[in-house]
């Protein structure tokens, strides 16, 4: 009797795996179609970009790379992100926490304008602030009466930046703060911890991992965002070129060796962004 029901039991097994399983020939048929989807439009044009950088030799790679306008480039790039990304930092713990933690009249529409750059064209989001601070705009006679410039200048870069990446940070906390739940930080305050003490002690290493990749997400795009950085920095020289507006300036001068060099560091960037990204979701994974 018990072995006819081991029987009945493996057979259900059986059954369960062969419809749970699709057949070896649609398997490779996807596989296939995925690897060449990924080589077609990912990998070809990063090798391509890699190439053309290094068409004309190192030496004119390098050479290209120190000239003053991309090194303006470059520089204008990395202090945007400097600027962006703790900023964004700070708003994306402070809403995660606030929304997590307190219920108050406007939580549902405080998270839903979160997701509002994710929703808005980057292009839009730029004129939304030609048309705040520019000379036309609603406070452009003010900032003009007080020498103050915002677009066509590095504030309005920045700006425009940390509208476009604001929801990077808060939206890998939202969800995981909302699964750990509060119960080890009422715990922590109940034994005479301070709040101050409770998030570092207590909430911090739980979330340091999302908030690792979040951190990542947001720098990507800060040093890599074109769109609404393109309205607001009047493109020049030496000046307000980001290093994507570098790249494309480069080329329509017909510097083709600029423009590649200046895009294999994005692509750089893409690439070491691929394995922190990569590491953060195993490490997210194994906690």
């Amino acid at each position: 009797m018990s072995s006819h029901i081991q029987q009945i039991k493996n057979a259900k097994v059986v059954n369960k795996s062969s419809t749970t399983q699709d057949p070896v020939w649609v398997r490779c048929i996807l596989i296939t179609i995925s690897i060449a989807f990924i080589s077609l439009f990912i990998c070809v044009p990063l090798g391509l970009v890699i190439f053309q950088a290094f068409s004309k030799g190192i030496t004119a790679y390098f050479s290209a790379l120190a000239q003053p306008d991309t090194l303006a480039a470059i520089k204008l790039t990395l202090t945007v992100a400097l600027v962006t990304v703790p900023l964004n930092t700070l708003f994306g713990v402070a809403a995660a926490w606030t929304i997590t933690r307190f219920d108050f009249p406007g939580k549902s529409l405080l998270t839903t304008l979160i997701d509002l750059p994710f929703s808005v064209s980057p292009v839009i989001s730029g004129l939304i602030f030609v048309l705040l601070f520019g000379a036309q705009g609603w406070f452009g006679e003010w900032l003009m009466a007080h020498d103050i410039k915002i677009i066509f200048a590095a504030p309005g870069i920045i700006l425009a930046t940390i509208f476009i990446t604001f929801p990077f940070v808060a939206r890998q906390l939202i969800p995981l703060m909302q699964e750990m739940g509060h119960q080890e930080e009422e715990a922590a305050l109940s034994l005479g911890a301070s709040g101050w003490r409770t998030f570092f002690s207590v909430t911090l290493p739980n979330i340091k991992w999302a908030l690792l990749y979040g951190v990542l997400l947001c720098n990507a795009r800060a040093m890599g965002e074109f769109g609404a950085v393109s309205v607001v920095s009047g493109h020049i020289r030496g000046m307000t070129n980001t290093l994507p507006l570098h790249v494309e300036v480069s080329y329509n001068d017909y510097d083709v060796i600029g423009a590649f060099a200046s895009a294999s560091i994005l692509a750089g960037l893409a690439i070491v962004t691929l394995i922190l990204k990569t590491f953060l979701e195993w490490k997210q994974a194994t906690r």
